[in-house]
């Protein structure tokens, strides 16, 4: 079994200081048996989670100017 540590760094991901890339955790797992399950653990140990497609989750950047994930401010080019 491979556990991955859950960390909390911070309220949003801007306080979480810097994270690997997709490439960077690719080529970390590829030294692992491909085999090998994958779990979350939290808390060092107390309670632990799967990892499934569903848990994933990519999320656009925020307009800079309202803030929103769909601009609706009208201000920035491409903004509604």
């Amino acid at each position: 079994m491979l556990f991955l540590e859950g960390g909390r760094d911070g309220y949003s991901p801007e306080q979480c200081g810097r994270t690997m890339t997709v490439g960077e955790l690719i080529a970390f797992l590829q030294d692992f048996d491909e085999e090998e399950e994958v779990y979350l653990r939290n808390d060092s140990g107390y309670t632990f989670g799967r990892i499934t497609e569903e848990c994933f989750e990519e999320e656009e950047e925020a307009c800079p100017d309202c803030g929103e994930q769909e601009c609706v401010c009208g201000e920035v080019e491409g903004c509604q």
